[in-house]
């Protein structure tokens, strides 16, 4: 027994966290602060398990499980999408390759060009970059036609 795909992939019923915080924008910052938390405990574990030396093979190994996980839970419990299952991730990848570089280059022309304190400015442009990625997956690594 098949199922059909819903009209542009997109699920009708919103999923169990959206049933419950009723935002995706909500929805998207609890997926993220999650994996966030998962990122640095999977750091901590692969510095257990490979040793200090290898921090960032360490770094590395939870990027590259951290993403897999983020993916999954932001398109099943946020954006609520079905199909272009490799589209998708690539997309997703590519987003967040474009925060990352977006990252680098903010808090680079903040500290270095304008002189703001390297502290601060990381964590508002960190914020900032976060809002942006949101728009970015919600329009290009999960968008659907209507």
């Amino acid at each position: 027994m098949t199922t059909e795909a819903p009209a542009g992939g997109v699920l009708d019923t919103p999923g169990p966290l959206l049933r419950i915080v009723r935002r995706q924008e909500l929805a998207f910052a609890i997926v993220g602060g999650f994996n966030t938390l998962l990122g640095m405990v999977l750091v901590v574990f692969w510095l257990q398990l490979l040793g200090d030396g290898r921090p960032g093979l360490a770094v590395a190994a939870a990027y590259a499980i951290s993403t897999v996980v983020a993916f999954a839970g932001h398109r099943t419990l946020v954006f609520r999408v079905h199909g272009r299952l490799v589209r998708d991730f690539l997309a997703f990848c590519g987003v967040n390759a474009g925060g990352l570089i977006l990252n680098v280059v903010l808090v680079e022309l903040a500290v270095t060009g304008l002189g703001f304190p390297a502290e601060p400015a990381s964590v508002i442009v960190m914020g900032l970059v976060a809002v942006l990625s949101f728009f970015g997956h919600r329009y290009i690594s999960f968008r659907r036609a209507r």
